[in-house]
């Protein structure tokens, strides 16, 4: 008996978790226009959640108990803004890149991307255009 209900409990919890990715994929918005002083970057936000591996923890990060988050994912300009303010430390450009566009979520992966033979831009101008406003 303890078989089946342990059993029937872990379909369960795999069936949740599961409907919650699939629900959190539906839910991703298409092209979105990240805002940046040296020009926009259009985000193909569902392009970039369909490869391969990718989930939304790749991206979105788990809340802070300094700043707890409102959803299961959020923008990162809800928390990280142009200058930090308490109790975030990191402001919206450190949240994507470091100062120079040498390392950080996207441009680590754009890099590792150019590695395998794919086209990612990995220049300042290649993501940011000031026609992207």
């Amino acid at each position: 008996m303890k078989r089946t209900v342990l059993a029937i409990l872990m379909v369960v919890a795999v069936a949740v978790a599961f409907s919650a990715t699939a629900y959190a994929q539906a839910k991703a918005p298409g092209v979105v226009t990240l805002k940046a002083s040296m020009g926009g970057v259009k985000f193909d936000h569902a392009g970039h959640s369909k490869k391969q591996g990718a989930t939304c923890a790749t991206c979105h990060h788990a809340s802070k108990p300094e700043k707890p988050m409102k959803g299961a994912q959020q923008a990162c300009g809800d928390c990280h803004t142009s200058k930090p303010e308490a109790p975030m430390k990191t402001k919206l450009q450190a949240a994507f890149h470091d100062p120079m566009a040498k390392k950080g979520i996207c441009i680590d992966c754009h890099a590792k991307e150019n590695a395998a033979g794919k086209k990612a831009p990995t220049t300042c101008t290649g993501c940011h255009k000031k026609e992207n406003v």
